[in-house]
C-alpha cells in the first residue's frame, strides 16, 4: 500500500471516529444517527476519495466501516474517540482543508439532529470540534532568528 492510500485511510478511520464520538456522546448513538451518517457518506462524502481501500470500495467508506465497529464491537469512550480523532487532526493538520473542515461540521451537525435535536451533551462537543477545527498548527522555522515583530 502507497504512503499516500494509508493516509487516506487513516484519515478516514479517524473522521469515523470523530463522528462515533458525536453520535455516543450521550451514551447511545442511535439508529437515526447512523442512518443519517449513512446517507451522507454516499452522497457527499464518496466523492471526495478517489482512492479505494483493500476492498475495492471507495476509500470514505472507512467511515461508516469504523463507525459500525465501534458502535457494535468495541464501544469506546466517546471522549476517548474524540481525543485520538484530535490527535491525528494536529498531526496531520495539511490533510484538514477549509472545505473538509466545514464539511466534517456540517456532518457532524446532522448527525445530532436526526435524533430528537441536540442535546447540552452534543452541543457541548460539537463546540469543542468546532474550536479544534479553527486551530491551525504553527510550525516554527528553525532558519528563522528570534526577532520582535514591529506593528
Amino acid at each position: 500500500m502507497t504512503p499516500e492510500k494509508e493516509m487516506t485511510l487513516k484519515f478516514y478511520q479517524n473522521i469515523g471516529k470523530l463522528f462515533y464520538a458525536i453520535a455516543a456522546i450521550d451514551n447511545v448513538p442511535q439508529k437515526e444517527e447512523s442512518d443519517v451518517l449513512k446517507d451522507i457518506i454516499k452522497k457527499k462524502w464518496v466523492k471526495l476519495a478517489p482512492i479505494e481501500d483493500g476492498y475495492c470500495t471507495d476509500a470514505a467508506n472507512q467511515i461508516e466501516i469504523i463507525f459500525d465497529w465501534l458502535n457494535n464491537e468495541n464501544k469506546p469512550c466517546a471522549q476517548s474517540c474524540f481525543r485520538d480523532f484530535v490527535s491525528f487532526k494536529n498531526e496531520q493538520n495539511h490533510l484538514f482543508s477549509f472545505k473538509t473542515k466545514k464539511k466534517i461540521l456540517k456532518t457532524a451537525h446532522a448527525i445530532t439532529k436526526s435524533f430528537s435535536g441536540e442535546d447540552k451533551s452534543e452541543l457541548m462537543l460539537l463546540a469543542k470540534l468546532d474550536i479544534e477545527l479553527r486551530k491551525m498548527r504553527v510550525v516554527k522555522d528553525p532558519s528563522i532568528k528570534n526577532e520582535k515583530m514591529s506593528h
